[in-house]
């Protein structure tokens, strides 16, 4: 008895480890591809071949066919990716997760040279394990400590699969076992404990990695393995079935067309494999199987399976609209689904293009706002307020995303762009704030008749071309990342406000003369205020974004130490700044 208790502590063990690995291996990979898996498979899914191709090679490359599906999950609900596209990424994913299966097999190599011996998990586990500790822990680039990470979690997947085999050799010559073996024979049984199994624990390349381990019994044959992988398949799509709780209606159709793409294809495959062999026997099924055998059933089974579903991609999409069909009311997308915070690169690469659009939406807003000096129009000033409150809701959801992805483990380059989110997007809502702010002063000029001198109407035209420019330098540099767009955009701010300084000292002097009477002067007390502010919150972003993702001075001290001429892009500040304020010039200084 005790030696059973020593055996099973000796199996949980080793998949303990190998789940760790493969968890490290996976984070790893997913965070040095970065926000980039965002882009390969939301943008370049443009047709289900192209889907397919694209979901294989994500799959391979993070090691899960859960994650990836998880993730086409989170865009669909996110509006990022239509339904079709996703198609065809869940069908490579099921084909990409082959990979594991392959590197796991390595533990069947057999010979007495040199390179064999490498490569067999004994010593390759250790081997890589030795490279990764250097890399991890004697680098100082990020890059060389992920790839570290990558095969340290790599080096405990082997080392798991290895535990895992060593704890359950000695099972070859239980008859209980032997006798359970024979029992999964029967295809309905092995595929339900395939399915189970897999549910579980919610990964195919863990249940087929436990599947390979327990060939070291010489008690697993083809007839025991391939309805046990068949089954496999169905239990993978427990993840992306749970992560649809709360989604929208074709997020749940995507969770749907991974399900129907892998019953579809079991029970056809199932069916022709099993009939075929009703009169002409199947010899594999009775022979013992190896780890590379294994490896050789999973991938012919998904690949023969994609091939067969893959034409009929058309009626997967069918059969998913059906059995979520469309309701009366309609259905809005998330703007921040919280899937993508399990791929926390991926989630910021989201957050950023919320960002962006945040952005645009206050320079909309604003450029609404001063077409309304010119000509009022309250519906205009709706569309001004519509814009505002949009960007609110922006700033509440970026707000709880953020903080978070704030727990989530990140690479240096992402935990500056989250950190570039956090400290910028209130500047952002506010520009919109103002916008609203410069709308309402139209209304006030409107009901209240006022007019405006000609000088001092031509003086706003040029504060507002001097406002805007800033807000357009500041949106492209947010927008595309562009750190040399945000250094344009301290010199304009500085602009503004001499303008604003000089329209002020006119102002007074025109009061002077008796050419301005005082009650405008309140309007436009608002309306100078709001411009500033304005051009302000475009400073405050482009300061933090250069200062965050250098690593440099806090904001004030920039600031500070660049218009002291301290620092060495003080020249060209002082060049920008005297280039755009001959820009922006009254009529009477021409």
């Amino acid at each position: 008895m005790s030696m059973y208790i020593l055996k099973l502590i000796s199996l949980l063990g080793g998949l303990a480890l190998f789940l760790f690995g493969m968890d490290v291996m996976g984070k790893a990979l997913e965070r040095q591809a970065g926000g980039k898996l965002q882009t390969i498979l939301a943008k370049m899914s443009s047709n289900v071949f192209k889907g397919f191709f694209l979901g294989l090679a994500v799959t391979a490359v993070i090691q899960s066919s859960s994650a990836t599906t998880v993730m086409v999950v989170g865009f669909v609900n996110s509006g990022i990716m239509a339904l079709k596209q996703a198609v065809g990424v869940i069908m490579g994913a099921n084909v990409g997760t082959t990979v594991t299966a392959w590197i796991l097999s390595l533990t069947a190599l057999e010979g007495e040279s040199l390179v064999v011996q490498i490569f067999k998990p004994t010593t390759l586990a250790p081997l890589l394990g030795i490279v990764g500790i250097v890399l991890y822990m004697f680098t100082k680039s990020e890059k060389k400590q992920g790839i570290g990470t990558i095969l340290l979690g790599f080096m405990a997947l082997m080392t798991g699969m290895s535990l895992m085999s060593d704890s359950m050799a000695f099972l070859e010559n239980e008859k209980w076992f032997a006798d359970l073996m024979v029992s999964f024979t029967n295809p309905i049984l092995a595929i339900v404990v395939g399915a189970v199994l897999t549910g579980v624990i919610q990964s195919s390349s863990a249940s087929v990695g436990i599947l390979q381990s327990l060939c070291s019994t010489g008690l697993v044959t083809g007839g025991v393995a391939l309805p046990i992988i068949l089954g496999q398949n169905i239990g993978t799509c427990v993840t992306a079935l749970i992560s649809t709780i709360g989604a929208n209606r074709n997020a749940r159709r995507a969770a749907m067309v991974h399900l129907y793409f892998n019953l579809l294809g079991v029970i056809i495959f199932a069916a022709v494999f099993y009939g075929v062999g009703a009169f002409v026997p199947w010899g594999f099924l009775t022979e013992t199987m190896s780890e590379v055998n294994i490896a050789i059933i999973h991938t012919t089974f998904n690949v023969v399976t994609t091939l067969i579903m893959l034409p009929l991609h058309g009626v997967l999409e069918k059969l998913a609209t059906l059995s979520v069909p469309e309701d009366k009311e309609p259905e809005s997308t998330a703007l921040l689904d919280q899937r993508l915070i399990a791929t926390p690169a991926v989630a910021i690469q989201r957050a950023q293009e919320i960002a962006a659009d945040m952005a645009r939406t206050a320079s909309q807003a604003l450029d609404g706002a001063i077409g309304l000096l010119e000509k009022f129009d309250s519906k205009g000033l709706e569309s001004v307020k519509a814009l505002e409150n949009k960007t609110d809701e922006y700033e509440d959801a970026l707000g709880t995303y953020l903080v978070q992805l704030t727990g989530t483990k990140l690479s240096v380059h992402d935990n500056r762009e989250l950190n570039i989110l956090l400290y910028t997007i209130s500047d952002v809502e506010r520009i919109a704030d103002h916008a609203v702010s410069i709308g309402k002063a139209g209304e006030e000029i409107y009901q209240k008749d006022i007019a405006f001198s000609e000088a001092a109407k031509s003086e706003l035209k040029v504060l507002s071309k001097a406002v805007q420019a800033v807000v357009k330098s500041t949106v492209a540099a947010y927008c595309g990342g562009d750190l040399e767009n945000a250094r344009r955009v301290e010199p304009q701010e500085q602009v503004v406000d001499s303008l604003v300084k000089e329209i002020k000292s006119r102002h007074v002097r025109r009061l002077r003369n008796g050419q301005c009477k005082v009650e405008y002067g309140f309007v436009l007390e608002d309306l100078l205020t709001s411009y500033e502010r304005v051009a302000d919150h475009c400073s405050n972003i482009a300061v933090e974004m250069l200062q965050v993702s250098e690593g440099k001075l806090e904001a004030h001290e920039y600031l500070t130490a660049l218009k002291a001429g301290e620092l060495t892009e003080s020249a060209k500040f002082d060049e920008r700044f005297e280039k755009y304020r001959k820009q922006y010039t009254f009529p009477d200084e021409e």
